[in-house]
């Protein structure tokens, strides 16, 4: 996390913010002293009572509010050392004193701090000694959790990619959120985003699930309130939203569901409330959103003229409330506008305001670790941190927002998954394929290979194997080949001698026409063409033949397996969180 922002002469690892000082054997923060300091509140070491003073979060703030009496502590004169140190590099490890050897300075690897997950990165910035520690443990005390049943793959890991189920509520839990109506609402999954972070951390896809999307929630064991567990039977053909909530169930049932739609197992999940949204809001100084036209809803109470305002707390709720004022009155026109204050919300928590200021990130990481309820794998600030580090490596022009692509259903108050189109989309995620332009060059090198001529279907050799796929996949695919679209030179050989994920083709590079024209018929993407001296071997006639492995992502003899490398032209509606939309 660049700790100072874009602009400045130097990139700042943010643990160098934490020096010794020699008067008191403490670590202080200290922040560089070329750093503008107007308007910005001053460091303060968190004490058990000082955190108890902010429980409240930014929102609880009133103009008759007791001062704030934490101790200040002294900046520590002197000209600031960079260091070199990794992150992860406990605090009260690191050697000071003069004469330290200079180290090469640690580039910056970029703000790492995303809305969900970001507050908890005040961590980072409050260390782990002395008082902080007990800053610390009031942050990991303010964390609700809720057994996660199984339900998720057991925790997120650094070297793959990483699926985050966020879910937000209607539950009316909190001040003045009963007035807005079916107050004793058991807290349905109203707004729910699948938050897809790629392996290589280059990008990330956040697909919004409609609330009133027709869908089978599955059979779910759920740990209740009281620890008892409880075996809820699934229902079919129900809306999305009820997979939380109704029939006591917990979000490890909305998990399931999600599993179940997408073929997508969610590593963690996050729980927001009405609540929520005022105070995250508000502990950043507030969001800002673009209207082409005014706003004046009777419902959501919000009233807004044309152009950009800044929100939080109260109409902040209202603007994600709002639904019959925008578009065409349906929960798809709220889900854009959801998804435009959660664009605006991400550029404003990288943004320098927000980072330099340590009293906005403490009021975050308050707002945070008190607003959301998480699963049970990630209830310590140091797991949070750490998740929202490996979130937070995206730059915000590859975070794309999307939404499962549906139709009217027949009763015009719900929709389905669109046939094709929903799919398509849940395979560019399983296949950890970005829907933003990223790596140009990695692409257009993988491109090429599916650029030529092609050679007839008749000249096409091939040997096929089963690598993974159902039993009988490669006869199938045979019969298809054969009798279906003219590759009369291919053979069956079995299985393959290992399982493989993915279903290759490998070929020597004087048969890569006739690897295009089998990628063509096939649906092979260019990642799945493996060209190489000595990759092809001989076919029942002592001939070259190309080498088809079908594996674990086959769908059947004449089923595209996937259409292309980039998924970045995939027709659905998707906008990057970098780019301000104006909402109509």
């Amino acid at each position: 996390m660049d700790a100072q922002g874009r602009g400045r002469a130097e990139d700042i690892d943010p643990a160098d913010q934490w020096v010794l000082n020699p008067n008191t054997g403490e670590y202080e923060l200290r922040l560089a002293p070329s750093a503008p300091q107007s308007g910005v509140p001053r460091p303060r070491r968190a004490t058990p009572a000082a955190a108890g003073a902010r429980a409240g979060g930014a929102s609880g703030r009133s103009a008759t509010a007791t001062p704030d009496t934490r101790e200040i502590p002294e900046v520590v004169p002197g000209p600031r050392r960079r260091r070199g140190t990794p992150e992860e590099e406990p605090l009260p490890g690191r050697r000071g004193g003069r004469g330290r050897t200079k180290t090469k300075p640690k580039k910056s690897t970029g703000k790492r701090i995303l809305v969900w997950t970001g507050g908890t990165l005040a961590f980072v910035l409050v260390g782990v000694s002395g008082a902080a520690y007990l800053y610390y443990q009031h942050l990991n005390n303010n964390i609700q959790k809720i057994s996660d049943d199984g339900a998720g793959t057991g925790g997120f890991s650094k070297d793959r990619a990483i699926n985050l189920l966020v879910i937000g509520t209607d539950k009316r839990t909190g001040a003045g959120n009963g007035s807005y109506g079916d107050k004793d609402s058991v807290g349905h999954a109203d707004t729910t985003i699948l938050l897809h972070v790629s392996k290589d951390r280059s990008n990330a896809t956040a697909m919004s699930i409609p609330r009133d999307m027709i869908v089978d929630v599955p059979d779910c064991l759920t740990t209740q309130e009281d620890g008892s567990q409880k075996n809820i039977p699934g229902t079919p053909n129900v809306r999305f939203n009820t997979s939380l909530g109704q029939y006591d169930r917990t979000p490890s049932c909305t998990m399931r569901t999600v599993t179940e739609l997408t073929g997508i197992k969610p590593d963690h999940f996050m729980v927001a409330d009405f609540n929520a949204v005022k105070t995250l809001s508000t502990a950043i100084g507030g969001v800002e959103v673009c209207l082409a036209k005014p706003i004046k809803d009777s419902k959501s109470k919000l009233d807004l003229s044309e152009g950009k305002h800044t929100i939080q707390g109260e109409q902040a709720l209202a603007f994600l409330r709002t639904r019959y004022s925008v578009g065409l009155g349906s929960d798809l026109s709220r889900i854009e506008l959801q998804q435009q204050f959660l664009s605006s919300m991400i550029r404003q928590m990288k943004s320098e305001d927000t980072l330099t200021d340590p009293g906005k990130v403490i009021d975050l990481a308050e707002a945070a670790t008190k607003a959301l309820s998480v699963d049970d794998k990630i209830t310590d600030i140091k797991k949070l941190a750490s998740l929202g580090q490996e979130v937070g490596k995206v730059s915000t022009k590859n975070i794309t927002f999307t939404t499962v692509p549906v139709v009217d259903n027949t009763d015009r108050a719900t929709v389905l998954p669109m046939p094709g189109k929903a799919e398509e989309l849940f395979q560019t995620i399983r296949d950890d394929v970005s829907l933003s332009e990223v790596k140009k060059k990695a692409k257009e090198k993988q491109a090429a290979k599916l650029k030529g001529k092609r050679a007839d279907a008749s000249e096409v050799r091939v040997n096929v194997y089963n690598g993974g796929a159902e039993a009988g996949s490669a006869q199938a695919t045979l019969n298809w080949l054969q009798n279906e679209v003219g590759v009369t030179k291919s053979s069956q050989l079995g299985n393959a001698g290992k399982t493989l994920s993915k279903t290759t083709l490998e070929y020597d590079p004087d048969q890569a026409d006739q690897a295009r024209k089998l990628a063509d018929l096939m649906g092979l993407s260019a990642s799945a063409l493996k060209p190489g001296e000595g990759n092809s071997e001989t076919n029942s006639q002592g001939l070259p033949a190309m080498v088809l492995t079908l594996g674990e992502d086959f769908k059947g003899a004449g089923v595209k397996i996937s259409g292309s490398s980039s998924a970045a032209d995939l027709d659905v509606e998707k906008n990057t969180a970098d780019k301000e939309k104006c909402a109509s």
